[in-house]
């Protein structure tokens, strides 16, 4: 056992970004598919630099040890152990690269570069330079400026060295490789063979006509990328509003502090200095060699080239049993409880759902809360709509969701345009939330419809991950979403709710109660266990009571996707606990709550994770679920994620993510695969009763 009770946050963190490194170096996984998971590796690191390690480098430049946040070890200690991890990792993403191209090849795949272009590419290559790129590129020469240029975090750029003829004098520039044009460069195919060239491999290929005004002697070109603290330092001046603020945020955001630096390392070390030294980066910072190329999260937009044949099949998403989009949704909705299960099941029902209530006569007022959008939000447009059509339009729409911020803006001034009222939320509170409530007049009575989700309200990502929705007119939980809008009216005051779970007053109280229930059950000799799934477990007051649980006898299954600080299977401490993570296809998301109560399952849906900033510092709700039907399906849901042998890694405290290994006989049970066939069966027994 080890020396702590809680596995390190962010070690757990990088763990599981190797679980999707994993996916990317699974022979199994279909070849183009495996560079997208290379490309959200790479994202995910990305992220991660930008907000936690960017975190830990101030504790660390502060010279506050942050042990108490950090789990026992030092914020010094920290920053050294992420940097060798990460190195590692990308150490192995590059060889996964090099196994996924050398495959590709055997598919007649050819990712070529500047030196193996043919004179036929070379035609193709020059126009398309000419025509598209050469009209994009920003080159900047670097010796004799004042100020050193700004890098941009989002871009990668090529470190160019020129040694003149004369004197042998040396000049550095630097080219940004524009995002306005995708990397990858699809050439004309011959003999059945295809060729890609990446965007960079075009620039160095055009660098002599880029420098034709130089008189040099050599001119070599390697790839450098900066990552930036992504902290929002929020304006105090009164006078502006919350969006300007966030606004003149969002714009500083661009010159934060370097917390990381990545670099070829075939570059030459004077390149390499100078841009070390004009950029200030220090040996405290994240110094990290890598390959030729960075920023491979563009690989998850890598083109199909036409070949489905090396993708993963593209389920289509499935009707809710006995919810038609064709007719009413409301007029269903009034009479029993739905679920959509996304992306299994079609989230066209929710624009439906906000669709109806635009344009039906008797609907009055809509309220909503938003975090992350779609581009070209279908939700927006339903929104304006409504308003258009005189429904009173409420929107919470949450301006610090990170890394969406100017997004959120930009549509926060278009609904503001079209008279919606919004909301920005409440200071030192984020709105995680994903909540809906309308008001429709019935017989001269208000009547309320709405639904309660565990992820965004958003297009595109519910193609990806895994999200459950309740549509419901049950009229006290409504009546308790409605007052968490007159929360962020008031929120001074204290609502009380009768049936949701809201934080930051209520989740953490509420879940250790549920937890104590089950405790109490195991000693009293009753039925007992507990079920949980989530993306992140990293609250250490609650996986105290956790432990506790275990210690009473209570079973415990935990389906954690990403970080996972509690130690499982330790004897005297958590004995009774098994945690699994499941990386597949889809991006596990849906937040599920079970406890056994004696025989009489309790099933909870949340916006909620088990991590402080969810249970404290934020605007979370948990919502209980009382039709019987959903309630066994949400149970059916989680033990298929249970069952899973194919793609489910153990957690534990040795953070090797070994698989779960099928037993002797034991069939091959993908789960996400299995969930599929759930929800097909479920159709295919309602047409059996039909017919």
């Amino acid at each position: 056992m080890n020396n702590y009770k809680y596995i390190d946050r962010e070690k757990s963190w990088l763990t599981f970004n190797a679980r999707v490194l994993q996916e990317a170096a699974d022979d199994t996984v279909p070849l183009l598919d495996r560079l997208r998971f290379l490309g959200i590796f790479s994202n995910n690191l990305d992220e991660f630099f930008r907000v936690r390690f960017a975190a830990i480098r101030r504790l660390s430049l502060s010279g506050i040890s942050g042990e108490k946040f950090l789990g026992g070890i030092s914020a010094q200690q920290s920053v050294k152990d992420i940097t060798e991890i990460v190195i590692q990792h990308q150490s192995e993403s590059l060889r996964i690269l090099n196994s996924i191209e050398s495959k590709m090849k055997t598919e007649n795949i050819f990712m070529i570069h500047e030196n193996g272009i043919s004179k036929e590419q070379e035609i193709f290559l020059k126009d398309f330079f000419i025509q598209k790129l050469s009209p994009e590129l920003i080159t900047i020469i670097l010796n004799d400026l004042a100020e050193f240029p700004v890098l941009k975090d989002t871009v990668g750029y090529l470190a160019i060295k020129l040694v003149m003829k004369k004197d042998a004098e040396i000049r550095y520039a630097m080219i940004e490789i524009p995002n306005t044009i995708n990397r990858f460069v699809v050439l004309p195919s011959k003999d059945k063979k295809q060729y890609v060239i990446l965007l960079d491999d075009v620039i160095r290929h055009n660098l002599g006509s880029i420098f034709n005004i130089f008189d040099y002697e050599s001119v070599s070109a390697h790839m450098i990328k900066i990552t930036r603290d992504a902290q929002l330092d929020i304006d105090s001046d009164l006078s502006k509003s919350m969006l300007e603020k966030i606004a003149s945020s969002v714009k500083d955001r661009r010159i934060g502090e370097p917390v990381r630096f990545i670099y070829d390392q075939l570059i030459d070390q004077d390149t390499l200095q100078f841009f070390l030294d004009k950029m200030k980066i220090v040996s405290t910072d994240s110094i990290i060699p890598g390959g030729r190329y960075h920023n491979r999260r563009d690989y998850m937009s890598f083109p199909n080239l036409g070949r489905h044949d090396l993708l993963y099949k593209t389920n289509v998403p499935l009707p809710i049993p006995g919810l038609s989009l064709e007719g009413s949704l409301l007029e269903k909705i009034s009479k029993k409880d739905y679920l959509l299960n996304a992306p299994y099941q079609s989230f066209s029902y929710l624009t439906k759902f906000l669709r109806e209530a635009a344009l039906d006569p008797k609907v009055t007022t809509i309220k909503i809360t938003l975090y992350r959008l779609a581009k070209n939000s279908q939700i927006i447009s339903s929104l304006i709509n409504a308003a258009k059509n005189g429904k009173k339009v409420t929107v919470q729409i949450e301006l610090q969701a990170r890394f969406d911020e100017a997004s959120n803006i930009s549509y926060a001034e278009q609904m503001q345009t079209e008279g919606i009222d919004l909301i920005f939320g409440i200071k030192g509170l984020k709105v995680h939330s994903k909540v809906c409530v309308i008001e429709r007049v019935e017989e001269d009575k208000i009547r309320r419809y709405g639904f309660i989700s565990t992820g965004n309200f958003n297009e595109q990502t519910a193609k990806i991950y895994t999200d459950v929705t309740l549509f419901t007119s049950h009229q006290q939980i409504l009546k308790d979403v409605s007052k968490i809008f007159e929360f962020f009216d008031i929120n001074y005051r204290l609502y009380r709710y009768k049936h949701l779970i809201v934080s930051p007053h209520y989740t953490r109280s509420r879940f250790n109660k549920l937890i104590e229930r089950e405790i109490i059950n195991a000693l009293e000799g009753k039925e007992t266990f507990i079920k949980l799934k989530m993306n992140s477990l990293s609250d250490f007051k609650m996986i105290d009571k956790l432990y506790s649980a275990s210690n009473a006898g209570v079973k415990i299954q935990l389906e954690v996707r990403g970080i996972c600080s509690l130690v499982p299977g330790i004897p005297g401490m958590s004995e009774n606990i098994e945690a699994i993570s499941i990386v597949d296809n889809y991006l596990e998301h849906s937040r599920l709550y079970i406890f056994g109560n004696a025989g009489d399952p309790e099933v909870y849906i949340s916006s909620a994770d088990f991590m402080s900033r969810n249970l404290d510092g934020r605007v979370e709700v948990t919502c209980p679920i009382y039709d019987s039907e959903i309630k066994q399906e949400l149970i059916d849901n989680f033990d298929l994620g249970w069952k899973g042998n194919v793609k489910a890694r153990y957690h534990s405290e040795k953070l090797d993510n070994k698989y779960r290994v099928r037993k002797e006989k034991e069939t091959i049970f993908r789960a996400q695969w299995e969930t599929y066939k759930y929800y097909q069966n479920k159709i295919e027994l309602i047409t059996d009763v039909v017919s």
